[in-house]
């Protein structure tokens, strides 16, 4: 347990920044100024606002989308959070499927009409003043489930329902469905038979660690049947890269379901704000779609986001730094560590791991604290969004590094935590955890309120 350097979060591309930028840092490793000047030129191309087609140099939005910029969504490259009024979803988005697999790249099969993630927004063409429609919108409530500590002590959890109203038949018709019992159980309707999965976005610091740790120091981690007796039996998720046209193991995503960056990043560009690159060359118009598919910019042939370009913003979003430690060496975030390894919690997420070679220098062979396996594990029928994810079950969700965790308040002025942001803070979060973690979380629940207390001190401190 003892890690006289554990204040260095991101090894030598640590950054001791506090603020409100603390996630919107350059590597503190980065000492060539040429390098620089590439990793800010990727930080103005993942701030740029994009327009609709035949507006300016930055054209090529939508024709459907749900934001204008990258940053729109990972403000200050920070956590996305669900809608305070319910239904604005500017940093939040909702994956579809139907049911079954792909069968050449074994993931989500797409939902007819509405592709795999639904699009709340649609461009109003450039000269001609044609309306795009949206495909639908969203609306989230909440119901309270009341628990009480075994010491006496209170809590609540909320627990996210939505409805979506599709936009059907270019806006023609509206069919409005509520999913019954669980938040996003599959149901029967004009739509045809659907799943769908809330996402908030991720933060951003980091990311090039994750990409560097070897393949085999992940799966090192594997233990699918259990074989030790923990309870434990994180398993890797095996993904599908269209530029190599073959499975990887994923490392991106809330269910690991993205191999590397640059694939991650021209996938959101195409998903979240309509872009188009060499990697998914095909508007985002889904079938029927035909006020889409005929626009300027849904029928265009040349991608928007060039090679150059995409490559600019993966430099970038690779050497976003972590930002370091707070308070490591208080008593009670040390007490507090100490519980956090005594109750199972670094069984998943793991506290040290070492990076390899990479061809970003700087990210490369460096001693990290992520606190993840960068493994999907089953976490319980509270958090299944009952929709597959190539290899990922609907309860399975990839182990969230925690690196950053107690600057998020600070960053982005909220606290709501796991894949679609329902818990209110660090012990919401901790009590819907289930399945592989039902154990860490019942131990949690038997500690002491000091006890709780120091625990939740470490994390912030992380």
């Amino acid at each position: 347990m003892n890690d006289p350097c554990e204040q260095y979060s991101g090894g030598e591309t640590t950054t001791f920044d506090s603020t409100e930028s603390a996630f919107d840092l350059e590597a503190a490793n980065v000492l060539d100024s040429r390098r620089s000047i590439d990793f800010q030129d990727g930080n103005a191309n993942f701030n740029r606002t994009w327009l609709p087609a035949g507006n300016s140099s930055v054209a090529g939005l939508g024709p459907v989308f749900n934001n204008r910029s990258c940053q729109s969504c990972h403000v200050k490259d920070g956590r996305g959070r669900p809608p305070a009024d319910g239904t604005s979803l500017s940093s939040m988005l909702i994956r579809l499927s139907v049911p079954g697999n792909n069968p050449t790249t074994g993931g989500p099969v797409a939902m007819t009409n509405f592709g795999t993630q639904l699009n709340t927004e649609g461009i109003t063409e450039y000269g001609t003043g044609t309306q795009i429609p949206k495909e639908g919108i969203v609306t989230i409530t909440y119901t309270e489930e009341p628990g009480i500590f075994p010491d006496g002590e209170s809590y609540s959890l909320r627990k996210p329902n939505y409805t979506i109203t599709w936009n059907v038949g270019g806006g023609a018709t509206q069919i409005k469905v509520t999913n019954p019992g669980q938040p996003y159980h599959p149901t029967n309707n004009a739509s045809g038979s659907y799943l769908i999965s809330p996402r908030t976005a991720p933060m951003m610091p980091g990311l090039g660690l994750l990409e560097a740790i070897p393949e085999a120091t992940i799966r090192s981690f594997v233990d699918e049947l259990d074989i030790n007796g923990d309870g434990i039996s994180g398993r890797p998720n095996i993904v599908w890269d269209t530029t190599q046209a073959k499975s990887f193991l994923g490392r991106f995503g809330w269910k690991a379901n993205q191999p590397n960056l640059n694939h991650q990043n021209a996938s959101a560009f195409l998903g979240d704000i309509g872009l188009t690159t060499s990697i998914f060359s095909t508007e985002n118009c889904a079938t029927g779609q035909n006020l889409c598919s005929s626009s300027p910019t849904g029928n265009g042939t040349n991608p928007e986001i060039s090679n150059d370009r995409l490559a600019r913003v993966t430099f970038y979003t690779s050497l976003v730094s972590v930002p370091g430690r707070r308070g490591w060496k208080s008593e009670d975030v040390r007490r507090g560590k100490e519980i956090f390894i005594q109750i199972g919690c670094a069984s998943c997420h793991i506290p040290r791991i070492k990076t390899g070679d990479h061809p970003i220098a700087e990210i490369a062979n460096q001693e990290i604290r992520p606190y993840t396996d960068l493994l999907i594990h089953d976490m319980g029928d509270g958090l299944s969004d009952f929709r597959p994810d190539f290899k990922a079950s609907g309860n399975e969700w990839r182990t969230t590094p925690l690196w950053g965790l107690g600057l998020i308040e600070r960053v982005n002025g909220h606290e709501f935590l796991l894949h679609d942001g329902r818990a209110r803070g660090i012990q919401e979060a901790i009590l819907w955890h289930g399945g592989e973690a039902e154990q860490s979380k019942n131990s949690f629940k038997s500690l002491t309120k000091d006890q709780r207390t120091k625990l939740i001190s470490f994390l912030k401190s992380l």
